[in-house]
């Protein structure tokens, strides 16, 4: 079994720098949950919005009781949706998402993106998405500092250890530092060699914050989704910088999108529902690439950002 690298956040928890993230793992998803623990996962990256906390608990509670793990062996990442962002319904969602998973307490938990949209009952549409009962995308009145105050309240009381923030940038992250009485442990943004946001790392790193990249893979898991911006966008397992590279080092080019990230100190969140690469998105820890490697990748930055509202909602311009 692999060794992962940790990373200690700047309040002392450390995490696993390859985790394994759960968006769109909605088939067998215990059983995924089970098999990526027994070959070495041991971050595990979820979401209210991608409907299968409660599947991915089974595969926790499965493990746990098989012997391969304990729960603090664990980090249970979990995320805030936009529906929840007034303070009265952040703890009792938090609690909701735990009781699906099954656990007492989450590791990191972050505001999932920076914008409040109207409450729509879990009761009447899970997950809720982007838009009301009516179909509409609706803001609601909550400011990001109420939503943080009621996060860090959830830390006070022992329902999360670690506070982060997904899909902001700097000016807001700025602004969030102001009052933060605790600081966020983690940004967690979309990255890869077609949007390498070194400016943001750079920023994050200098306040202490540890920046986990998603969608590695640049186009890939949202070609899955027919998003055309994603289909008319060369795939990164196939540009022949990359797979030049893979070649020289004698690996595949997944491995070597994943390094590129990890050696500039990142934390990644790779997905994979077959176990061969599971094991090989774990072992992208070890190898090195040189600095020529390193240049030659992040010089295939187009600024191309596939998880953008507008493209998907017509609205909510959160990077513009």
């Amino acid at each position: 079994m692999v060794e992962i690298p940790k990373i200690k956040l700047n309040n002392g928890q450390e995490i696993p720098q390859v985790g394994f993230g759960l968006w769109k793992v909605t088939e067998n998803t215990g059983d995924v949950v089970y098999e990526a623990i027994k070959q070495g996962y041991r971050l595990f990256d979820g979401a209210f919005d991608y409907g299968n906390e409660k599947g991915a608990g089974e595969g926790v509670k499965r493990a746990i009781a098989d012997g391969l793990v304990k729960r603090e062996d664990l980090v249970i990442v979990s995320k805030l949706w936009n529906t929840f962002h007034e303070k009265e319904r952040v703890e009792p969602i938090v609690r909701q998402q735990l009781e699906w998973w099954g656990i007492d307490y989450f590791d990191v938990f972050y505001i999932h993106f920076p914008v409040a949209l109207q409450y729509v009952d879990p009761k009447d549409s899970y997950p809720s998405g982007w838009t009301n009962l009516e179909g509409k995308v609706v803001e609601s009145k909550a400011t990001i500092q109420e939503t943080w105050q009621a996060l860090e309240k959830l830390v006070d009381i022992g329902l999360v250890k670690s506070i982060g923030i997904s899909n902001f940038q700097g000016a807001l992250i700025i602004d969030l530092l102001r009052y933060a009485r605790i600081r966020p442990a983690i940004l967690q943004v979309e990255i890869h060699p077609y949007l390498v946001q070194t400016a943001l790392i750079k920023y994050a790193k200098s306040e202490g914050i540890t920046v986990t990249a998603y969608s590695s893979f640049g186009p890939q898991s949202f070609i899955e989704l027919d998003w055309d911006k994603a289909k008319d966008t060369p795939t990164l397992f196939q540009h022949p910088v990359v797979t030049a590279i893979a070649e020289k080092h004698g690996k595949t080019t997944g491995q070597v999108l994943l390094r590129w990230a990890t050696q500039q100190g990142l934390a990644v969140i790779p997905k994979s529902t077959e176990v061969n690469r599971m094991v090989e998105n774990l072992e992208s820890v070890t190898f090195d690439l040189t600095e020529e490697d390193i240049k030659a990748i992040t010089g295939l930055n187009k600024d191309i950002r596939f998880n953008n509202p507008p493209d998907y909602l017509g609205t909510l311009y959160i990077f513009a």
